[in-house]
C-alpha cells in the first residue's frame, strides 16, 4: 500500500494518492491532474475511483476531468447532489482497491454531503482517515459557508458537526493517521495547524475542538466565534464543483495566448479586461502598466486572486515572467478563473520597449518614514496582526476588504501603507492606483522592518476598544 499527501503551499491544500496492487485512488483532486496521470503510471496502476471529501468551497477540483481521462468512477458521499455522472455513495459503504477497503463515513457539519473516509490495511486495521473540511490538525471546518444551501444557520450546522466528530472520527483508535483538507493558510478554518499530518490521539489531547469534556453549547460558541466573512469567489467554486466546468485543457489553451504590445494594449481596451502583474513586488514597483493589479505569483496567489478580483468571470490579460505563464494560469483555473484571454509577449520589458506609457509606485524605508513628522499610515495588514500591535495612530484598511474600505482610505495628502513584510501592502497600492489614488507611498519591509527601524509601535489593542 502507498499513501502519498499531495500538498500545494498556496492553497494550503491537501489531495491524497492510494495505491494498492495495481488500483488507485485519488482524493480531492486539485484542476491540473497531469501529476495524478504521470504518478499512476509511473506505478503502473490503473486510477479506480476519485473521492470528493465534498463540494469544495475554495478550489475547484479535477474530479471531472481526471475521470474523464481514465474511466475512474467519481464519488460523493450522501446527500450530494450533483448534475454530473458519479457514484453517491451510502453512509458505511465499503469501497474495495486493490488489497487495502475505504469505508465510507458521512460526517456532515461542514457542509451536509461531507464525507470522511476511512482506509483500512491489508490486514482490514483502521490505518488513516482523509478528512476533507470536518477535522483538519487543530481546528474543525467552519460550518457558515453552507448555510444558504442547507436552509440553516451555523449554529444548527455546527451542532451536526460536533455529533459527526464524536460519533464517527473520535471514537477511531488514537494512532489512526489524519490526513486533512487544509493546513494553516486556508480560509476553511480558524486555527489550523501548520503541521499537514497528525494522529486521532494528538487531535484529541491539543485540538480545542475535541475537548473530552467539551458540552455541545460550548462547542457551537467556540467554532462560530470569531469567523470573518469568507471570499466572495467561494460559492462560485461550489457551483462549479457541482455543475461541472470548461476542460482545463481548453482554459489553458486561451489564456496561453501570446500577444504582441498592441495587441494586448488593444485586447485590454476593446474588453475591458484586468491587467494583472504577477510579477516580484520589488520589480513591480519600478514600472508596471498603467490601472494594472499586482498580485504575485511567488505570494498566496490563487486566494489573494479570489479574496480581491469580485467577478470570477472578469477577463483576464497576464503580465509575467517569461517563462512564467502556465503557471499564472494553471493557479488562476485552480480558484475558477477561467477567463484569461493571453499574456503579454515578451513581458513588462517588451511593453517598456515600445514606448507606451508605465507608471511606478513610490517607495521609502523604515528609516526614512521614521524621519517624517507626522505621517499618515494605512496599515493593510489582517485584523489580528493589526490588533497585536501596530503603529500608534495607523488607520487600519485590512487587504481582504479593501474593495468595501476605500472610503477609510485618505483621499488628499501624502500616506503611507504597509503590511508585514511588503507584498500586500503592493498589492493594495496597486489597486488603490487603479482606483484613482495617486498620492500614496509604499513602506519597504513592512511591519517588520518598521518594528526593527524602533518606531512607535502600540501595545496590544483589545477589540472593544477600537
Amino acid at each position: 500500500m502507498t499513501v502519498e499527501q499531495i500538498y500545494t503551499g498556496c492553497l494550503a491544500q491537501g489531495a491524497y494518492y492510494i495505491a494498492s496492487n495495481g488500483e488507485a485512488v485519488i482524493i480531492d483532486p486539485l484542476r491540473e491532474v497531469g501529476p495524478y496521470l504521470d504518478r499512476a503510471e509511473k506505478d503502473g496502476v490503473t486510477i479506480k475511483y476519485i473521492l470528493e471529501t465534498h463540494f469544495h468551497a475554495d478550489f475547484v477540483s479535477g474530479h471531472l476531468d481526471l475521470a474523464a481521462k481514465t474511466g475512474a468512477k467519481i464519488v460523493y458521499g450522501p446527500t450530494a447532489n450533483t448534475q454530473f455522472d458519479c457514484h453517491i455513495a451510502e453512509d458505511g459503504e465499503v469501497l474495495k482497491v486493490g488489497d487495502v477497503t475505504i469505508q465510507v463515513m458521512h460526517t456532515p457539519g461542514h457542509t451536509m454531503e461531507s464525507t470522511t473516509y476511512l482506509l483500512k490495511d491489508e490486514s482490514g486495521k483502521d490505518y488513516a482517515i482523509f478528512s476533507g473540511d470536518t477535522l483538519f490538525l487543530g481546528d474543525v471546518g467552519r460550518p457558515d459557508l453552507a448555510q444558504k444551501a442547507a436552509s440553516m444557520t451555523q449554529e444548527d450546522l455546527a451542532g451536526i458537526l460536533f455529533d459527526s466528530l464524536r460519533n464517527k472520527i473520535m471514537v477511531l483508535a488514537d494512532d489512526v493517521i489524519v490526513y486533512p483538507g487544509h493546513g494553516a493558510g486556508s480560509s476553511c478554518g480558524k486555527n489550523m495547524s501548520k503541521e499537514t499530518v497528525g494522529t486521532i490521539g494528538e487531535q484529541k489531547a491539543t485540538n480545542y475542538a475535541l475537548r473530552a469534556n467539551m458540552t455541545k453549547e460550548e462547542f457551537v460558541a467556540e467554532v462560530t466565534d470569531g469567523l470573518l466573512p469568507p471570499p466572495a469567489y467561494f460559492p462560485e467554486n461550489v457551483r462549479m464543483n457541482k455543475t461541472g466546468y470548461e476542460s482545463l485543457d481548453k482554459v489553458m489553451e486561451r489564456g496561453l495566448r501570446p500577444l504582441s504590445v498592441d495587441a494586448f494594449d488593444a485586447a485590454a481596451n476593446e474588453t475591458e479586461a484586468l491587467i494583472l502583474d504577477t510579477r516580484h513586488q520589488h520589480t513591480f514597483i519600478h514600472g508596471f502598466i498603467p490601472q494594472s493589479i499586482f498580485i504575485g505569483i511567488k505570494g498566496s496567489f490563487a486566494m489573494w486572486v479570489g479574496a480581491l478580483i469580485p467577478d470570477i468571470k472578469q477577463e483576464i490579460l497576464i503580465v509575467a515572467d517569461p517563462g512564467m505563464e502556465e503557471e499564472v494560469v494553471t493557479r488562476l483555473s485552480r480558484v475558477g478563473y477561467d477567463n484569461c484571454i493571453g499574456f503579454l509577449d515578451g513581458g513588462f520589458d517588451a511593453w517598456k520597449s515600445s514606448g507606451k506609457e508605465v507608471d511606478t509606485l513610490p517607495q521609502v524605508t523604515a528609516e526614512e518614514l521614521k524621519g517624517i513628522a507626522d505621517a499618515t499610515v494605512v496599515d493593510v495588514r489582517k485584523s489580528g496582526e493589526y490588533l497585536s500591535e501596530h503603529l500608534i495612530d495607523a488607520i487600519h484598511v485590512e487587504l481582504d476588504y479593501i474593495n468595501d474600505q476605500m472610503s477609510s482610505v485618505p483621499q488628499e495628502g501624502t500616506f503611507y501603507v504597509h503590511c508585514a513584510g511588503g507584498y500586500r501592502s503592493v498589492i493594495a497600492s496597486s489597486i488603490l492606483k487603479a482606483r484613482g489614488y495617486h498620492n500614496m507611498v509604499d513602506v519597504a519591509g513592512g511591519f517588520k522592518a518598521i518594528k526593527e527601524a524602533g518606531l512607535n509601535v502600540s501595545d496590544y489593542v483589545c477589540p472593544s476598544t477600537l
